[in-house]
């Protein structure tokens, strides 16, 4: 007999854009209505990088979700020149600090522009010291088929040289990203919904599809088919984050398309449709909420979402 309903306790999406002003009033409940919370990028314009600055943009989120069991987990842009004393004192008020190589992405103009460890050990051994996780967008400025990969020594040598930093390779695209999470006790991962679901054959194969255009660009089959096995295994150092980038519609069907591909209002419901596709939906709550809170160590609310 077909599945008519399911039922998700506590889904979170550990990695969403909800930008600000009227998108943020516009696409927040979109999300805030059927996940029990998320974690918030930082790269607004300007990007969030003092304490003023992220309390507001929380207190915006709160605003525009308002009446929804919902918990915005908010981050850090990551700067070099962060104090002890200033990280320790925002410490409890952020779920990470977001890492973005310069120009490499939307709003990432202010990034990092060396990811040479010892010209990043003052901010991430002070990250270490104080438990502050470090998400990191994992690409170089090289061909874009192989930024992620060429990417992988980074991770490794941050790894090899933060033990103690838990460090969570963002919206993952390849197999090679795979493998090395199973290297290193210090590496996880989220995937996004349309990673699992397309190539790059779907964005470029025929027509251009500029809304299924994102950055990190969507991959081979080979490597849909190790991220897509290792999500409906719900392997435990992985996590769900939609990596849902809204832009307006005229930024997406034009010459120079945004980057982004717009997933919050259809997320779970694709994902149900997809694990029970793969006979996996016992691990769906693994992938959706349970890894993400072991991973962060949450103490969140109780939401149940029923699918029908």
């Amino acid at each position: 007999m077909a599945l008519t309903s399911f039922l998700l306790n506590e889904p979170l999406d550990m990695h969403l854009h909800l930008r600000d002003g009227d998108m943020l009033k516009l696409v927040g409940p979109l999300t805030s209505n059927t996940f029990s919370g998320a974690l918030i990028m930082p790269n607004l314009v300007p990007p969030i990088t003092t304490k003023e600055a992220l309390l507001y943009y929380k207190q915006r989120i709160k605003e525009a979700c308002k009446g929804d069991a919902f918990e915005a987990y908010v981050t850090l842009f990551f700067k070099n020149d962060y104090t002890y004393e200033f990280l320790e004192d925002i410490k409890n008020d952020i779920i990470g600090i977001k890492l973005y190589p310069a120009g490499i992405t939307t709003n990432s103009e202010t990034g990092v522009s060396s990811m040479d460890v010892e010209v990043l050990r003052p901010t991430l051994e002070t990250m270490s010291k104080l438990g502050i996780p470090l998400c990191v967008h994992g690409e170089t400025n090289g061909f874009v088929m192989d930024r992620e990969k060429e990417f992988m020594p980074i991770y490794e040598s941050l790894a090899i040289a933060f033990p103690n930093l838990k460090i969570i390779m963002e919206h993952i695209t390849t197999k090679d990203a795979i493998e090395l999470l199973d290297k290193y006790d210090n590496l996880y991962a989220t995937v996004t919904l349309h990673h699992l679901l397309i190539t790059l054959d779907d964005v470029a194969g025929g027509m251009l599809a500029p809304h299924l255009f994102c950055k990190p660009i969507a991959k081979r089959p080979e490597d849909r088919t190790a991220l897509l096995n290792a999500a409906l295994k719900a392997h435990p150092k992985l996590m769900f984050g939609s990596d849902s980038a809204p832009h307006p519609k005229h930024k997406k069907e034009c010459c120079g398309c945004a980057a982004g591909v717009f997933t919050s209002p259809i997320a779970l419901q694709v994902l149900v449709e997809l694990f029970e596709k793969y006979d996996s939906l016992d691990n769906l709550n693994d992938f959706v909420s349970n890894n993400a809170k072991k991973i962060y160590g949450l103490n969140i609310k109780d939401k149940t979402i029923k699918l029908v």
